[in-house]
């Protein structure tokens, strides 16, 4: 399939809710309905909802804070939209058709481009701003190719693969091309995260309540731990390292994890299906979106303790910070 010929719209969408000025920072927050929040942190104030696709499940954000992107992931019908929203118009500007790639899901942005996976079509795609086009396909050959993340000089992509049980890892080998790793991992793997040091990545099975830590150099999964979870949804490390937090959609909770002795420190109790989880980068509070009760609920991570909820719409989701 060549991506040169695949097609591109655009079209415009308005804010359902007068534009106000943009909060720095602001929390970006998806809702499955079709909308994307823009929230004041600070005083929990959802300054503007934007109109997006189908069922979106993701959203990402421009390293300039100019632009945010949503996956429109779809519902009975696979989606196959990109909605690039522009944040100090607060309005969606494009509606990116991905012809024929089918459920768009995991976001990253980096080196001024989009990252994105296409579940159906088992690949990662880039789509550049710039130009409104899908500039790079690449096939990974296993299934239910779900989130996407890549290392700070984007030379090397990650992603995790639901139905393959495994994790992909791609290094860049020139200016087109690039070498894929497959890595058997647990069972399920969906959410995972890179350490901030670089060295590992850690998935999370969302079938077995496994944990496997994967050395990036070598490529290769080095310990695999139980941490008990019903179905993980969701990991992440916080900025300074210290902690690694999983979502846990059937059980309701967050796991809190120290990460340098893999030990339990607390589960949260969140309320039904949590999500997407959000770290701000000063390490001090996540925000994890309780889909099935349609609110984010803020975690303060010294004292690991809930201390705030926001309601943004039906089914929050997937979350992205402007600075």
């Amino acid at each position: 399939m060549s991506y040169s010929r695949l097609p591109l719209l655009s079209a415009v969408c308005v804010a359902t809710i007068t534009a106000a000025q943009m909060p720095s920072p602001a929390l970006l927050v998806l809702n499955k309905e079709g909308t994307l929040a823009i929230v004041n942190p600070a005083n929990k104030r959802i300054v503007a909802t934007v109109r997006v696709g189908d069922t979106p499940h993701e959203a990402a954000a421009s390293t300039d804070g100019k632009l945010a992107f949503v996956s429109n992931y779809g519902g009975s019908t696979p989606g196959n939209t990109l909605s690039v929203i522009d944040l100090a118009a607060q309005k969606e500007i494009h509606r990116v058709d991905l012809g024929p790639l089918r459920r768009p899901h995991g976001l990253a942005y980096a080196d001024g481009k989009l990252y994105f996976t296409c579940e159906v079509n088992k690949l990662i795609a880039r789509y550049d701003p710039a130009t409104n086009q899908i500039d790079m396909l690449l096939g990974t050959g296993q299934d239910t190719t779900h989130m996407v993340e890549l290392n700070n000089d984007a030379s090397q992509i990650y992603t995790a693969n639901i139905g393959s049980n495994t994790v992909t890892i791609v290094n860049r080998t020139g200016a087109m091309n690039w070498q894929e790793t497959a890595i058997a991992v647990g069972k399920g793997p969906e959410g995972f995260d890179v350490t901030p040091d670089g060295k590992e990545l850690w998935a999370a099975g969302s079938r077995d309540g496994s944990v496997s830590i994967i050395d990036i150099f070598a490529k290769r999964v080095t310990h695999t731990f139980n941490v008990q979870t019903r179905r993980s949804n969701r990991l992440r490390f916080t900025p300074d390292g210290r902690l690694a937090l999983i979502s846990d959609s059937d059980a309701g909770e967050l796991l809190v994890l120290e990460r340098a002795t893999r030990r339990e420190l607390k589960r949260v109790r969140l309320g039904k299906e949590p999500a997407g989880i959000l770290i701000v980068p000063d390490s001090s509070r996540a925000y994890v979106a309780v889909t099935g009760d349609n609110n984010v609920a803020a975690i303060d991570l010294k004292t690991l303790e809930l201390v705030d909820r926001v309601s943004t719409g039906i089914g929050p989701d997937g979350m992205a910070w402007v600075k």
